[in-house]
Formats: C-alpha cells, sequence, structure tokens
C-alpha cells in the first residue's frame, strides 16, 4: 500500500498546524506556508475566512474529503435534533475509515481510506468496501484473517503517537474493534483544536 505523505504534508503546510499531530509533520522544521511567498507575514482574515480555514481543517483531517461528500454529511448533522457541529463531530467519526483508524489499524486517515477500499475489512462479518459507510453503535469492526499479518497494520499498532479513543473498544490481538458510542467534541483526540460552530456557521450564510 503505497503512503500519502507529500498530500499530507501539504495539507498541513496550507493550513499553518500539523492537524494530525505526527512528528514528522514538515511545520516541526518549516513553520510557514509552502512556496515562495509561504513565509509572508499573512493579514488577519475575516470571519469568512475564519470560518472557511475551519472547513478545510475538518475536512483535510478525515482524509481530504470531498466538498459534495461533506455538504451531504452537514446536511444530515443539519436535520438531526441537536446541536449541528456535535452532530457532524458525530457523523465524521462513525465513518469506517475514521474507525479504523481511531483502531490504529493503520497510521493514516489515508491509509484507512485506502485499507478500506482494498477489502481487508469486515463490519458484523460482512466485508465492506465503503470508507464513508456509516458504522452504527455497536457494530464490529474486524481486519478480514487473510490481511491480518500485513505490514501497515502491525507498524501501526505499535505507534506510540496516538492512542485508542475510548469510544472504540478495540482488541489487537484479535484485530477487532466495537464501536462502542457516538463521541462528542470533547471525547475525540483531535492534535489541534477544531471548531464545528464556525463551520456551522459558513454553510449557514
Amino acid at each position: 500500500m503505497s503512503k500519502r505523505s507529500s498530500v499530507k504534508h501539504k495539507i498541513d503546510r496550507r493550513l499553518g498546524e500539523n492537524i494530525w499531530g505526527r512528528p514528522k509533520s514538515p511545520l516541526n522544521a518549516r513553520a510557514y506556508g509552502p512556496g515562495q511567498h509561504g513565509q509572508r507575514r499573512k493579514g488577519k482574515l475575516s470571519d469568512y475566512g475564519l470560518q472557511l480555514r475551519a472547513k478545510q481543517k475538518l475536512k483535510g483531517y478525515y482524509g481530504s474529503i470531498t466538498e459534495k461528500a461533506f455538504k451531504r454529511l452537514y446536511s444530515e448533522a443539519a436535520r438531526v435534533k441537536g446541536d449541528t457541529g456535535e452532530n457532524l463531530i458525530g457523523l465524521l467519526e462513525s465513518r469506517l475509515d475514521a474507525i479504523v483508524y481511531r483502531a490504529k489499524f493503520v497510521a493514516t486517515v489515508f491509509a484507512a481510506r485506502q485499507f478500506v477500499s482494498h477489502g481487508h475489512i469486515l463490519v458484523n462479518g460482512k466485508r465492506v468496501n465503503i470508507p464513508s459507510y456509516q458504522v452504527q453503535v455497536g457494530d464490529k469492526v474486524e481486519v478480514r484473517d487473510r490481511s491480518k499479518q500485513l505490514t501497515v497494520l502491525l507498524e501501526a499498532v505499535q505507534l506510540a503517537e496516538r492512542d485508542v479513543p475510548e469510544y472504540v473498544e478495540t482488541d489487537h490481538n484479535k484485530m477487532t474493534a466495537t464501536f462502542v458510542r457516538v463521541p462528542s467534541l470533547s471525547d475525540v483526540p483531535y492534535p489541534v483544536q477544531m471548531e464545528p460552530n464556525l463551520v456551522v456557521e459558513f454553510y449557514s450564510r
């Protein structure tokens, strides 16, 4: 499976934040944007600029979700009763690729999307190869038997840079994970501050 390091690094540098908290992010050495004008002093962002940035950061964190797919999730979050921003986070964390990433079956969200697409994951015993598949509370996500010795899987489990959150119950011996509950914003271990309230403002304009 290929690693999309260049994509991750571009997103980090464009946004000016190490959004995944990875030790190899170029921002750790070059805390400015890419390109010949990257070191120029940036002006103060407008309200629209702040809202757009919040949306780009959240989309980027989950593997650069397309605008169409992201807006669909927002519409679903707005339709459901409760706080729209919290609902949006819950829907994003319920995606199959997000669960695979949170369970530490792979090292990155990009690898999670690829891992699911290549058919390595079962949900309640059935193979699912759609990264955006919405996992329900109580669903069991597992790595299929023939994939359990893949190098990317074995390396990811050993990563010390992040822990499995409480809302995903994981057994790395069996390579299984259960989605225990839908998390709130405060439950999600984002390395940087996410502002779903600004995303709501962006789409509410």
